[in-house]
């Protein structure tokens, strides 16, 4: 999970439900869907709030946020432990986008070091939040190499 001081640096909502609390930051969102897809009725772009944690059982939204590639989304479960790493932590280059990272991470960013168990860095350089993937890649119609 994100720690305080990259939380104070950031855009985070937070959305309580029954049990649980789901951490938004719109900043590294990249629309991977994961949430929306996973647990629609709890993730839902077309109401206000989109996200609305008390629409399934705290461990159910849990699960469909530890899908987020990106670590724009998070819990913190009342009456449970904070989301554990991966082991080994895992890289994969996502074809003409960014970099995602899933295990023990420790992140350098203008605000300072970052602890996280999941990220999207930037892999075109042309992001507007380093070293987070910002989408610049697909507005520019960037694309990766291919051998």
């Amino acid at each position: 999970m994100a720690d305080q001081g990259e939380r104070a640096h950031s855009s985070v909502r937070a959305y309580r439900g029954d049990g649980v609390t789901v951490l938004y930051d719109v900043r590294r969102c990249t629309h991977f869907a994961e949430c929306v897809r996973g647990l629609p009725a709890v993730f839902d772009v077309k109401q206000r709030p989109w996200v609305q944690p008390a629409g399934a059982p705290a461990e159910m939204v849990a699960e469909v946020v530890r899908r987020c590639p990106t670590g724009a989304l998070h819990f913190e479960l009342d009456d449970g432990p904070p989301e554990a790493p991966d082991r080994p932590t895992r890289v994969r280059a996502v074809p003409d986008g960014p970099v995602t990272l899933r295990g023990e991470l420790t992140i350098e960013t203008a605000h300072g070091e970052l602890t996280d168990v999941r990220a999207a860095l930037c892999r075109c350089g042309l992001t507007e939040n380093q070293p987070f993937c910002d989408q610049q890649c697909k507005r520019a119609g960037w694309k990766s190499r291919t051998t």
